[in-house]
């Protein structure tokens, strides 16, 4: 058969520019995400010198409110995020026994976007300051007025360019997980990773269009002086706080529902059991899901919004707890009477199981409305959602890198400098967060530049500084890790932990590029481990070996992304030849990708059995 057309194949950087290879755009996703995870820890780090003793002089107060919007900020949108979407990329298509995502261009448009996005909001370090209102940039902080340099302009439009990668990803993976799963697996024998990418997609398709409205009104009133949120013109400023937490609860579902996912495959593989109350973990995550829509005005409880209001929150986030506490106990009846492994994977995944429970807690204290006006504002917030973030989120991201490194890399990482790194980020994030809970019911403020000697803050702050640098540390010690596993040969077999329950294992590591040469045939949960439990080491094929279809690389998605960096900038400055220039470039690739017709090519059975590889 011919090929569609002849086969662009790219090397180098070139190769990297342009592919749509949903596995190596989530390597881009990894990368660049943990770049600005090591970039937002040490805005950590220098935030935690400052604090470390009382009336410190570090750094100046602007800085400060700086490097505390920047940590926040990046944190949030330029580490969680994409080191999510780089699992997604690089497991989902697997698990669900697809050859690609839905729309293999659209998915790399996601990446460039994000990244130009990304780099916009940290170039503002070198352009006359970063955004300093705070990562929810509350107005009236946030206004001409309070922050007159062009910081928060910086955030407004480098978040509405990411933003929009972000959008596009979560719709593409819902399309996929629809549209594009192997014959047999129907929703209820979809793993656990899958179904928690399906429910977080879907926040994404309704939380984020929510933020995109509230950064253009704000860059409204910013750059061309409207009144959206000006008191004085009839604005509103609550208004503000509305809509951003519309968006920003849900969005901390986005962040820890894939961590769920994660911990319920690691401890179902290293127990060696069936996820304990599968279905019941499913309806769980739709119904978190669901309710993470309606609890946003739970962070605004001290803003004057009446008795009724505040405790119909209340309620509703109380009520969270219930499917989040099926989840936990799930997790525990999973290990009981399993065989356990403790690898670097697992040990993350059990540490993950009390830190999110600790976050959860004080969550719910949180949600009592009358002691949360004692509690609002104070460093007890500080710590509980960084006991949600990081002990939830974060730890389940790693879990989830190691687990899945030698599918993505074809090298399976260093046992011994995993379980250092562990403990080092473990018992210094304890330390960092767990005494933070006491200074704020101290009545320590959060977002303070620096505290007066005598109030009992000095030895609890040391001690939380010194917890920081140990995460630090550990963070050092996985870069090494990273290194090392990297110079060595790749050598992963296909089922590395020889206890793999599901299609991603059935596959070379790393995958080719087609990802299966025949798509397989599910015939249950856990798909692999039912083939395994008949004496089988492979799939039963659903279809016979043929030639697949392949989409072509494009260096379009990056000129796309390009264009609406250089807009940004012109539109910011009121340079408005820049803005319109960078918009030309955009939508002319538009154009292009609409009028050039690109059927991708074919890759032929001969050239499959050539390389010798089997689904």
């Amino acid at each position: 058969m011919a090929h569609a057309h002849a086969v662009k194949r790219y090397t180098g950087l070139l190769d990297w520019l342009t592919t749509v290879d949903h596995k190596k755009i989530g390597i881009l996703y990894l990368f660049a995400g943990f770049f600005f995870f090591i970039i937002g820890g040490l805005e950590a780090v220098l935030i935690r010198i400052q604090l470390w003793e009382p009336m410190n002089d570090f750094v100046s107060a602007e800085t400060f409110n700086q490097l505390l919007t920047m940590h926040g900020t990046t944190m949030i949108f330029l580490a969680a995020m994409p080191m999510i979407f780089a699992l997604m990329n690089a497991v989902i298509p697997l698990q669900i026994g697809a050859r690609d995502v839905a729309f293999p261009f659209v998915n790399a448009l996601g990446f460039w976007t994000f990244f130009f996005g990304a780099v916009l909001l940290n170039v503002s370090w070198f352009a006359g300051g970063a955004p300093d209102a705070g990562w929810t940039s509350y107005v009236p902080l946030a206004s001409p007025v309070y922050s007159s340099t062009h910081g928060v302009d910086y955030y407004v439009i480098g978040l509405q360019i990411a933003g929009l990668g972000t959008l596009i990803g979560g719709i593409n993976f819902l399309v996929t997980i629809i549209n594009m799963r192997a014959p047999g697996m129907s929703f209820m024998r979809m793993p656990m990773f899958t179904w928690a990418a399906f429910i977080t997609s879907a926040l994404i398709l309704f939380a984020f269009p929510a933020l995109t409205v509230g950064l253009v009104a704000l860059m409204f009133d910013r750059l061309f002086e409207a009144n959206f949120f000006d008191v004085s013109q009839g604005g509103n400023a609550v208004l503000w706080e509305h809509i951003f937490w519309i968006f920003g609860h849900p969005e901390v579902y986005i962040l820890i529902l894939p961590a769920f996912g994660i911990i319920s495959e690691v401890i179902s593989t290293f127990s060696r059991k069936r996820l304990f109350g599968y279905s019941s973990m499913v309806f769980a995550t739709v119904l978190i899901g669901f309710l993470g829509f309606m609890v946003w005005a739970h962070h605004m409880f001290t803003t004057g919004l009446g008795p009724i209001a505040n405790a119909l929150f209340s309620i509703a986030t109380m009520l969270i707890a219930v499917p989040t506490g099926i989840k936990i106990f799930n997790w525990l009846f999973t290990m009981w009477g399993g065989s356990i492994k403790f690898t670097t994977a697992n040990l993350f995944a059990v540490g993950f199981v009390p830190t999110f429970v600790m976050g959860g807690v004080t969550g719910v204290m949180l949600a009592a409305a009358p002691a949360d006006f004692q509690y609002h504002d104070s460093y007890f917030v500080v710590a509980h959602f960084h006991y949600v973030i990081v002990g939830g989120l974060v730890l389940g991201l790693f879990s989830g890198l190691f687990y899945w490194w030698p599918k993505m890399f074809g090298r399976v990482l260093n046992e011994t400098l995993g379980k250092l790194f562990f403990w080092l980020f473990y018992i210094g994030f304890h330390l960092t967060f767990f005494i933070q809970h006491f200074l704020g019911l101290m009545g320590m403020p959060r977002r303070v530049w620096r505290y007066l000697d005598g109030m009992g803050f000095n030895e609890m702050n040391l001690i939380s500084s010194v917890g920081a640098m140990l995460m630090g540390l550990g963070t050092i010690v996985f870069i090494i890790n990273m290194i090392v596993t990297g110079l060595k040969p790749r050598n992963a077999s296909n089922d590395p932990w020889e206890d793999g329950r599901t299609l991603e294992w059935t596959i070379p590591s790393p995958p080719p590029e087609y990802n299966f040469a025949q798509t397989p045939l599910v015939r249950g949960y856990d798909a692999f481990w039912k083939e395994k439990m008949e004496g089988k080491n492979a799939m039963t094929p659903a279809e016979p070996l043929g030639p697949i279809h392949m989409p072509s690389p494009s260096i379009l998605p990056f000129l796309m992304s390009l264009g609406l960096f250089i807009a940004g900038f012109g539109f910011m400055y009121h340079n408005y030849y820049i803005g319109i220039g960078g918009l030309v470039i955009t939508f002319g690739c538009m154009f292009f990708r609409s009028v050039i017709d690109d059927h991708g090519f074919h890759i032929e059975p001969e050239e499959l059995q050539d390389k010798g590889v089997k689904a």
